[in-house]
Protein backbone atom coordinates (compact mmCIF):
# COMPACT_ATOMS: atom_id res chain seq x y z
CA UNK A 1 0.00 0.00 0.00
CA UNK A 2 1.55 3.31 -0.48
CA UNK A 3 2.12 5.85 1.63
CA UNK A 4 -0.23 8.20 -0.38
CA UNK A 5 -2.78 5.69 -0.70
CA UNK A 6 -6.33 5.74 0.72
CA UNK A 7 -6.19 3.16 3.63
CA UNK A 8 -2.97 1.46 5.39
CA UNK A 9 -2.91 -2.01 6.82
CA UNK A 10 -5.55 -2.56 9.43
CA UNK A 11 -6.61 0.95 9.06
CA UNK A 12 -10.34 1.38 8.15
CA UNK A 13 -10.12 4.86 6.96
CA UNK A 14 -7.66 7.32 5.48
CA UNK A 15 -4.09 7.59 6.69
CA UNK A 16 -1.69 10.29 5.99
CA UNK A 17 1.15 10.59 3.93
CA UNK A 18 4.62 10.62 5.51
CA UNK A 19 6.51 13.16 3.39
CA UNK A 20 8.53 10.37 1.84
CA UNK A 21 6.78 8.23 -0.24
CA UNK A 22 7.02 4.44 0.98
CA UNK A 23 4.83 1.36 -0.03
CA UNK A 24 3.63 -0.41 3.10
CA UNK A 25 1.86 -3.62 2.76
CA UNK A 26 1.93 -6.66 4.69
CA UNK A 27 5.40 -9.10 5.13
CA UNK A 28 4.91 -11.70 2.52
CA UNK A 29 7.56 -15.18 2.85
CA UNK A 30 9.58 -13.84 -0.28
CA UNK A 31 10.57 -10.86 1.73
CA UNK A 32 12.43 -12.79 4.44
CA UNK A 33 15.72 -12.30 2.67
CA UNK A 34 15.38 -8.66 2.88
CA UNK A 35 13.87 -8.55 6.19
CA UNK A 36 16.59 -10.54 8.01
CA UNK A 37 19.46 -8.01 7.48
CA UNK A 38 17.08 -5.34 8.68
CA UNK A 39 16.76 -7.12 11.60
CA UNK A 40 20.45 -7.99 12.36
CA UNK A 41 20.75 -4.32 11.71
CA UNK A 42 18.68 -3.41 14.28
CA UNK A 43 19.72 -6.18 16.95
CA UNK A 44 23.46 -5.01 16.31
CA UNK A 45 22.35 -1.67 17.12
CA UNK A 46 20.58 -2.34 20.18
CA UNK A 47 24.07 -4.01 21.41
CA UNK A 48 25.59 -0.71 20.93
CA UNK A 49 23.30 0.78 23.24
CA UNK A 50 24.05 -2.43 26.28
CA UNK A 51 27.06 -5.03 25.98
CA UNK A 52 24.39 -7.37 27.68
CA UNK A 53 22.44 -7.23 24.40
CA UNK A 54 25.11 -8.79 22.26
CA UNK A 55 23.70 -10.56 19.58
CA UNK A 56 24.01 -14.52 19.40
CA UNK A 57 26.74 -16.13 16.56
CA UNK A 58 23.71 -17.98 14.98
CA UNK A 59 20.98 -14.82 14.89
CA UNK A 60 20.88 -14.62 11.13
CA UNK A 61 19.39 -18.35 11.61
CA UNK A 62 17.25 -17.48 14.67
CA UNK A 63 15.95 -14.20 12.51
CA UNK A 64 15.16 -16.57 9.60
CA UNK A 65 12.86 -18.94 11.80
CA UNK A 66 10.98 -16.33 13.74
CA UNK A 67 10.26 -14.49 11.01
CA UNK A 68 8.83 -17.76 9.33
CA UNK A 69 7.10 -18.51 12.17
CA UNK A 70 5.52 -15.29 12.87
CA UNK A 71 4.55 -14.77 9.08
CA UNK A 72 1.55 -17.70 9.55
CA UNK A 73 0.58 -16.40 13.10
CA UNK A 74 -2.53 -14.91 13.19
CA UNK A 75 -1.24 -12.90 16.31
CA UNK A 76 1.48 -11.18 14.80
CA UNK A 77 1.84 -8.23 12.20
CA UNK A 78 4.83 -7.81 10.17
CA UNK A 79 4.49 -5.19 7.75
CA UNK A 80 7.25 -4.65 5.12
CA UNK A 81 8.47 -0.58 3.64
CA UNK A 82 9.27 -0.85 0.29
CA UNK A 83 10.86 2.61 -0.84
CA UNK A 84 9.90 4.37 -4.28
CA UNK A 85 11.73 6.07 -6.72
CA UNK A 86 15.28 4.55 -7.09
CA UNK A 87 14.11 2.05 -4.02
CA UNK A 88 11.60 0.48 -6.03
CA UNK A 89 10.57 -2.34 -4.91
CA UNK A 90 13.70 -2.68 -1.65
CA UNK A 91 12.15 -3.38 1.64
CA UNK A 92 14.07 -0.67 3.41
CA UNK A 93 12.29 -1.20 6.66
CA UNK A 94 9.61 -3.44 8.74
CA UNK A 95 7.81 -3.63 11.36
CA UNK A 96 7.47 -6.43 13.34
CA UNK A 97 4.38 -6.83 16.28
CA UNK A 98 2.29 -9.64 18.41
CA UNK A 99 -0.81 -9.17 20.15
CA UNK A 100 -0.58 -11.07 23.52
CA UNK A 101 -2.66 -11.61 26.12
CA UNK A 102 -2.43 -9.35 29.49
CA UNK A 103 -4.04 -11.89 32.04
CA UNK A 104 -4.41 -9.50 35.12
CA UNK A 105 -5.25 -5.90 33.25
CA UNK A 106 -7.87 -4.25 31.05
CA UNK A 107 -7.73 -3.93 28.39
CA UNK A 108 -7.01 -7.68 28.23
CA UNK A 109 -4.99 -7.56 24.84
CA UNK A 110 -1.76 -5.77 23.91
CA UNK A 111 -0.41 -5.07 20.82
CA UNK A 112 3.66 -4.84 20.95
CA UNK A 113 5.86 -3.78 19.14
CA UNK A 114 8.86 -6.01 18.89
CA UNK A 115 10.87 -4.35 16.23
CA UNK A 116 10.65 -1.01 14.44
CA UNK A 117 13.68 -0.08 11.73
CA UNK A 118 13.91 1.95 9.00
CA UNK A 119 17.09 2.31 6.47
CA UNK A 120 18.55 5.92 7.45
CA UNK A 121 17.68 7.54 3.94
CA UNK A 122 14.04 7.26 5.34
CA UNK A 123 14.26 8.36 9.09
CA UNK A 124 13.22 11.77 10.49
CA UNK A 125 10.80 12.18 7.79
CA UNK A 126 7.62 11.52 9.23
CA UNK A 127 7.73 7.87 7.64
CA UNK A 128 8.36 6.15 11.25
CA UNK A 129 5.45 7.75 12.63
CA UNK A 130 3.16 6.43 9.64
CA UNK A 131 4.80 3.19 10.57
CA UNK A 132 3.74 3.38 13.76
CA UNK A 133 0.76 4.13 13.42
CA UNK A 134 -0.84 1.76 10.85
CA UNK A 135 1.41 -0.72 13.43
CA UNK A 136 -1.16 0.20 16.17
CA UNK A 137 -3.88 0.12 13.16
CA UNK A 138 -3.72 -3.48 12.24
CA UNK A 139 -2.93 -4.46 16.19
CA UNK A 140 -6.44 -3.14 17.15
CA UNK A 141 -7.91 -5.03 14.06
CA UNK A 142 -6.40 -7.95 15.92
CA UNK A 143 -7.90 -7.24 19.10
CA UNK A 144 -5.33 -5.24 21.66
CA UNK A 145 -6.46 -2.78 23.00
CA UNK A 146 -3.65 -1.09 24.62
CA UNK A 147 -0.22 -0.45 22.38
CA UNK A 148 3.17 -1.02 23.63
CA UNK A 149 6.59 -0.87 22.28
CA UNK A 150 9.71 -2.74 23.73
CA UNK A 151 12.92 -1.28 23.24
CA UNK A 152 16.87 -1.21 25.08
CA UNK A 153 16.42 1.11 28.14
CA UNK A 154 19.65 3.07 27.20
CA UNK A 155 18.15 3.47 23.52
CA UNK A 156 17.60 7.02 23.98
CA UNK A 157 16.46 7.60 20.44
CA UNK A 158 13.58 4.82 20.75
CA UNK A 159 13.01 6.49 24.12
CA UNK A 160 12.30 10.26 22.46
CA UNK A 161 10.13 8.77 19.59
CA UNK A 162 7.85 6.99 21.65
CA UNK A 163 7.32 9.40 24.31
CA UNK A 164 6.83 12.29 21.59
CA UNK A 165 3.93 10.07 20.58
CA UNK A 166 2.38 9.52 23.81
CA UNK A 167 4.47 6.40 24.97
CA UNK A 168 5.01 5.91 28.64
CA UNK A 169 7.01 3.19 30.93
CA UNK A 170 4.43 1.24 32.50
CA UNK A 171 6.96 -1.65 33.69
CA UNK A 172 10.79 -2.20 33.70
CA UNK A 173 13.03 -4.97 33.09
CA UNK A 174 16.26 -5.38 34.78
CA UNK A 175 19.43 -7.81 34.16
CA UNK A 176 22.64 -8.43 35.56
CA UNK A 177 25.11 -10.87 34.02
CA UNK A 178 25.81 -14.16 35.72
Amino acid sequence: MSAGAETGPGAGGPSEAPSVPIHLRAARASDVPALVPLLLRLKRLNEEFDPLLKVREDAEAQAETILRAQLDDPKAVILAAEGVGADKDKVVGFVRALVRERPFYTPEWEGVILDIYLLPLYRRRGVGEYLLRETSAALKAKGAGVVTAEFPAQNEIATRFYAKRGFRAIQQLHARSL
